[in-house]
């Protein structure tokens, strides 16, 4: 099976490098984004497309799908929950501590780095047991470098600069 894995185009939060649990849509460059995406894959058919149930990706999965492609949303998918960080700046945090897989530091009520991989672990490990030949998800940074995590390995543990950027595109197969 091929994963086609889609981060979602550019949201508000994402320009002004906050930390947020908000439902945004796209911005106008995210709209972009998804459009250029789209561009991509057009040579592309999925027997089935999945998102997270966050609107900014529901949004980038809607420009992706040709005209016969189903959506599917699985809340798996949903990005890494940033609890009481929510607003803040992302430089209020030792980002690359916070990416952090062996990490001891625990922000807030942040979701543990351990227990979100393990969730998209789990939805991988569902998927791979499907009869599909090729898959588009549709997710957010986060799930990207989970996604990361399970195709290439834990490594360092250090996942900060392993994820994908808005509207990117990354290949995996089981």
């Amino acid at each position: 099976m091929m994963i086609y894995l889609v981060r979602h185009g550019q949201v508000l939060h994402n320009v002004l490098k906050k930390y947020s649990t908000l439902n945004e849509d796209l911005t106008e460059e995210g709209k972009k984004q998804a459009q250029k995406s789209k561009e991509k894959l057009k040579n592309i058919s999925f027997d089935l497309i999945i998102t997270s149930p966050l609107l900014r990706a529901r949004h980038t999965a809607q420009i992706l799908a040709k005209e016969n492609e189903k959506i599917v949303i699985d809340y798996r998918l949903k990005e890494r929950n940033c609890g009481d960080l929510n607003g803040k700046p992302i430089n209020s945090t030792d980002r690359e501590e916070y990416w952090n897989y062996n990490t001891k530091i625990s922000y807030g009520t942040s979701e543990n780095i351990q227990e979100f991989f393990e969730r998209i672990y789990q939805f991988l490990n569902d998927l791979k047991t499907k009869d599909y030949k090729q898959v588009l998800i549709v997710a957010h940074s986060g799930v990207s470098k989970a996604f990361n995590g399970y195709f290439e390995g834990i490594q360092d543990g250090k996942f900060l600069n392993r994820g994908l950027q808005n509207g990117e595109i990354k290949i995996y197969e089981f």
